[in-house]
């Protein structure tokens, strides 16, 4: 036999193979572009957040800011240790102006939720007469500007005695403030609920019916787990209302003890100029920061319930 005949072929197995690299989804120019288009939105919302953190941590607590020094020369916390202490002319203390804006954070998130939920399900799972007709009545309210409610508020809320003389109204209180910026809430809640429980299947509540549940207990214990999410972020966005409201409490309020911290930051601007922008950014930031620690707190409700609440 000749040698060639000898030379038996090398098997597949022997032979090293090559693995071949995953195709990026998009070509590496579009990546790059993306990338830095991602860039420059972030140092576009950034900007302003460092400018903000500079200008508090800035001792000369100059009238007219001009220039970006991320750390100022000579930076101090001086001027958050005077806006702790006394954050305006007038003599109230910061502790009680942030216990006045968490009482109505608190209070318009908890009345808009406990009455959102239940207008919700009930819209939701029964078909009541007039049922269309008072969900476009809801719509139409949630369409109508919070600014524009604000003289007929006044006007209702002022009618209502709560003391002993004029100035005893219940305009001139937290309590109507916070029901007045409650009555702005409860369209968004109701909408925002309603289009979470129709996601959640009649079957579960059915089920617990056939086992002997009545219908509140379907309502507490299956329905309000389940709606958890929607309900983190109705809580969030009514917190957010309450804390951050200026417009309701600067007309509707007089007693210096019943400001919040958002009129207090209002009082610190002052005319040609004359605004103390280190204690102004600094007040800002205090204010800031509740919102974001309950927005942390929230997170993994909140995520959840603005994408599953949006589709049926």
């Amino acid at each position: 036999m000749s040698t060639q005949a000898n030379i038996m072929p090398k098997s597949n197995v022997d032979r090293p193979t090559r693995q071949r690299r995953p195709r990026p989804d998009l070509p590496y120019g579009k990546q790059l572009a993306y990338q830095v288009l991602l860039l420059v939105i972030a140092f576009i919302v950034l900007f302003p957040i460092l400018w903000v953190v500079s200008l508090s941590l800035d001792p000369r607590n100059i009238s007219r800011p001009t220039e970006l020094n991320l750390i100022p020369p000579g930076a101090s916390f001086a001027a958050y240790a005077k806006v702790l202490q006394q954050p305006g002319a007038n003599p109230v203390s910061f502790g009680q102006l942030a216990f006045n804006s968490f009482k109505l954070g608190v209070g318009v998130a908890l009345f808009s939720v406990a009455i959102g939920v239940s207008a919700a399900y009930v819209f939701s799972r029964f078909e009541i007469r007039g049922r269309r007709f008072l969900m476009l009545a809801v719509l139409a309210v949630l369409m109508l500007p919070s600014i524009g409610t604000i003289a007929p508020l006044f006007v209702l809320l002022n009618k209502i005695q709560i003391g002993a003389t004029q100035a005893d109204s219940l305009r001139n209180s937290l309590l109507g403030v916070g029901l007045a910026i409650t009555s702005g809430a409860l369209p968004f809640s109701i909408w925002n609920l309603k289009g979470y429980l129709d996601t959640i299947p009649r079957d579960l509540e059915e089920a617990a019916r056939i086992d002997g549940a009545t219908l509140n207990q379907t309502f507490l214990r299956i329905v309000l787990p389940l709606a958890v999410p929607a309900l983190a972020v109705t809580f969030f966005l009514g917190f957010l209302s309450g804390w951050t409201e200026f417009a309701l409490s600067w007309q509707f309020l007089t007693r210096p003890s019943d400001f919040t911290l958002t009129m207090a930051l209002w009082n610190m601007t002052g005319q040609y100029g004359t605004t103390p922008w280190s204690e102004f950014s600094a007040m800002s930031l205090l204010v800031a920061g509740p919102v974001a620690i309950v927005y942390l707190a929230l997170q993994k409700y909140i995520i959840g319930g603005l994408t599953l609440g949006s589709v049926k």
